[in-house]
């Protein structure tokens, strides 16, 4: 049985970055190859080094919504997670006795009623005019125990984030600027992500754990890109989904919707190479690094990312698994 518990490792707090560093590009980056287990510490600035001829660069390009926001009255505050339909949003609300069904309040420049509370909490609420996004904020992982600010305005989106749709950020994208990208063959797709990047796995046997659903599309000149490709680095794990998430053959331009759990002992069937951040003890993302490079050599990694005081998590730094 795969467990939880395999997952978990200490984590010093102050290890946790809640904020950017002044550059994007300044972070540091650990190298694991999974063919020997070696371990080596680069700068992210290293990274167009460990490309060859022939690889293509896929990133995610989903634009962070400012998805938090208060009531007018300032007694709830909301997430919008997905517009289901035009004017019909899929929400997380605090505090839930507030928002029963047939529950108001006014955000957002509109007035929201409650017609659905879904058995996970989940409110659905109907709007009577476009939500105003202008009036929220980015949700910034809860972890960084603070609100958003203007700083995150700018850090908490890639440089090349396009459509509007995740409430949290493809962050192994924030440490790529214009000028590097421009060295790289590249190509985008989007899933947008969701709030099931925040959410913990609450069983202990991974077999029973039901992964959220993630939206996503893949652009005619992406797939064409993606399937003349010899190797594909993925940037990211919600890139690394999208491409895993592909029925054998050659990927069609498409969008869709992904659910896909990748954890040991799967192994990753499309993607070559992969950039990401450091994860939270037990979680899925953490899972799917296992998946690509094993459980055991992903557990190093991070032991030598903690002594070697590796910053984590969405601001932190980076590692890539070739």
């Amino acid at each position: 049985m795969d467990r939880l518990s395999d997952y978990d490792f200490p984590l010093p707090e102050e290890l946790i970055a809640s904020r950017p560093l002044e550059r994007r590009d300044a972070s540091r980056m650990l190298v694991l190859d999974r063919a020997t287990g070696s371990i080596s510490h680069r700068r992210f600035t290293d990274f167009p080094s460990y490309l060859r001829p022939g690889d293509l660069v896929v990133l995610n390009n989903s634009r962070v919504i400012r998805a938090r926001m208060f009531s007018d009255d300032r007694r709830v505050e909301l997430l919008f997670l997905e517009e289901l339909a035009p004017n019909r949003w899929q929400c997380l609300v605090k505090p839930g006795r507030r928002m029963r069904l047939g529950a108001t309040c006014r955000a957002g420049g509109a007035t929201l009623t409650v017609v659905e509370v879904q058995p996970t909490g989940e409110r659905i609420v109907e709007t009577d005019r476009p939500i105003d996004f202008s009036l929220g904020e980015l949700p910034i992982p809860p972890y960084m125990h603070r609100p958003a600010d203007a700083q995150d305005d700018t850090r908490y989106q890639t440089v090349f984030a396009g459509p509007e749709g995740s409430v949290a950020a493809p962050t192994a994208g924030l440490h790529f600027t214009p000028e590097l990208l421009a060295q790289i063959p590249h190509t985008f797709l989007t899933l947008h992500v969701g709030i099931g990047t925040f959410q913990p796995v609450k069983v202990e046997n991974l077999a029973d754990h039901r992964m959220h659903v993630e939206r996503y599309a893949i652009a005619p000149e992406s797939a064409d890109a993606i399937n003349r490709a010899q190797r594909l680095v993925a940037i990211g794990t919600t890139s690394c989904r999208v491409l895993e998430s592909q029925p054998p053959g050659p990927i069609a331009p498409h969008a869709g919707r992904t659910s896909i759990f990748l954890r040991p002992p799967a192994t990753l069937q499309r993607v070559g190479a992969l950039l990401t951040n450091f994860h939270l003890p037990k979680s899925t993302l953490l899972m799917l690094v296992s998946a690509f490079a094993s459980r055991e050599a992903i557990r190093a990694a991070y032991d030598e990312a903690i002594r070697e005081r590796y910053r984590f998590f969405s601001y932190g730094d980076c590692m890539l698994i070739v």
